[in-house]
């Protein structure tokens, strides 16, 4: 994958830890199906649990002392969430909410951490989750200094990337107000952004609020032209 606004340049858990210790991991708990825009996990909670994404993708958000909301990453199948705020005993720093059907299981954090203990996992979650920190970082740069259509490409392709279905058209679960929320734009002027995409037939807006992906590489082009 590359490091361009809609991709990632790191691993995923599953590829971290290898296929062989994450379906032993994905067996410590049977897996439960959470619909799209439920809440996964809030910031600020106990680190009670963490959430193995065995399928659909994920945002996360932080949540600012006036309610703001910012996207600092999508996650994908094959990525464990939840599992900084267990291994370090702290609440958790940001809030995951699913993008579309999700396919979980849900870890209780005594069986994590014996798991962990097991077979010596500690040193390279971490060094996974300093990698997921600085990506944060470079997102929430992003957000603060690129023009709206540029952060709003960049968004809808980290949603593309990490879906779980990338054949045809990609739905966005996600209405205009939310995708605001989440660049930290006006309502207004991601619909500036959106109305030269949907004139071209690059996207088209669903009647439930919801998008339909149908370019995204024409979309990504045009926005970082703007720059």
């Amino acid at each position: 994958m590359d490091g361009t606004p809609g991709g990632s340049v790191y691993q995923r858990h599953s590829a971290v830890i290898g296929e062989s210790l994450w379906s032993g991991l994905r067996d410590l708990a049977p897996p439960r199906v959470r619909p799209a825009r439920s809440l996964l996990l809030r910031q600020g909670d106990p680190g009670t649990h963490v959430v193995l994404l065995d399928s659909g993708s994920t945002l996360i958000t932080l949540t600012g002392g006036k309610g703001e909301r910012t996207l600092l990453a999508v996650r994908g199948a094959g990525e464990l969430l939840g599992e900084l705020a267990v291994l370090d005993s702290q609440p958790r720093t940001a809030s995951v909410i699913a993008a579309e059907t999700c396919c979980v299981h849900i870890i209780p954090a005594p069986d994590f951490l014996a798991f962990v203990d097991e077979y010596a996992l500690l040193a390279p979650l971490l060094r996974h989750a300093i990698a997921r920190v600085r990506e944060a970082e470079a997102v929430r740069l992003e957000m603060a200094t690129s023009p709206v259509a540029v952060r709003l490409a960049s968004a809808l392709g980290r949603l593309l990337h990490a879906a779980s279905g990338k054949q045809g058209d990609y739905v966005v679960r996600l209405t205009q107000t939310e995708l605001s929320q989440m660049i930290g734009a006006s309502r207004n002027a991601v619909g500036a952004a959106l109305r030269p995409w949907r004139e071209r037939g690059w996207l088209v807006t669903e009647g439930a609020g919801g998008l339909i992906i149908r370019d995204m590489t024409s979309i990504r082009s045009h926005a970082d032209a703007q720059e």
